[in-house]
């Protein structure tokens, strides 16, 4: 029960969020990256919980204010908690922590930037790639088997189960081309968008694995923590500005 409230309550959220648009969804997704951030900082500095408070407001703060700024400049911006993470986490976590903070707040920017300049609709493309992605590999790893994608970090993940990610987000691409006057791009997008979003629950799984906890946080009850939930969006956002950015 207390998972499936806390997913209504995400969802209802989302959804006012995405409605609202503007400050108030830059805020939401700042907020949740800064969350992010600091589950980032407790896994990778355990004893240090006033530095992951810091880490997270200023990874907050970097989103916001870089959703309000002209793209060089927000980009640029969102290189600050970068950097302050980088000098204050012991050497061995560094590599960790730069990579993965800029992954949160990169992603973060994505959401808004997608929300705020594409409109809407994008961004329920987004999603509904990822949800698609995560049901199609959960029925049809648990209902094909075979063998696994990659043991060692995640063990519950099948071949077929992945496979089955890519072709039902190849279905969301071919479902909205029509809406934005798109052919056959929008259906590679959508596969390179769902791999992004693997990507990304693998890595997470990884850090977890490195950092032996079992969540990132218990922010969400019956969910674990924020990156524990956004991990695959948070890969999918990553990647839609990157090809964004680079094939238009």
């Amino acid at each position: 029960m207390p998972r499936i409230i806390s997913a209504l309550v995400m969802v209802a959220v989302a959804l006012v969020g995405i409605w609202a648009g503007g400050f108030v969804f830059a805020l939401l997704v700042a907020l949740c990256c800064g969350g992010m951030v600091w589950e980032l900082t407790q896994m990778l500095a355990p004893r240090r919980y006033g530095l992951a408070v810091q880490f997270g407001a200023i990874a907050a703060a970097a989103v916001f204010a870089a959703s309000l700024l002209p793209t060089a400049l927000g980009l640029a911006l969102l290189l600050l908690p970068v950097g302050f993470g980088w000098s204050q986490v012991s050497k061995p976590a560094k590599m960790r922590f730069a990579l993965f903070s800029l992954w949160i707040v990169l992603a973060g920017y994505s959401f808004v930037w997608m929300r705020n300049d594409l409109g809407a609709s994008w961004l329920l493309w987004l999603v509904l790639v990822v949800i698609a992605t995560d049901v199609a590999g959960y029925f049809a790893g648990k209902a094909l088997g075979g063998p696994k994608f990659w043991p060692r970090v995640s063990p519950k993940k099948t071949w077929s189960g992945t496979s089955a990610g890519w072709i039902a987000a190849a279905v969301v691409g071919a479902a909205f081309a029509p809406l934005f006057h798109m052919g056959f791009g929008l259906v590679l997008a959508a596969v390179l968008v769902s791999m992004a979003s693997q990507a990304g629950d693998v890595a997470e799984s990884a850090l977890k694995r490195q950092t032996g906890v079992k969540d990132s946080s218990a922010l969400i009850p019956g969910h674990g923590g924020l990156l524990d939930r956004f991990d695959g969006m948070l890969g999918a956002a990553a990647m839609f500005l990157f090809l964004f950015i680079f094939l238009g």
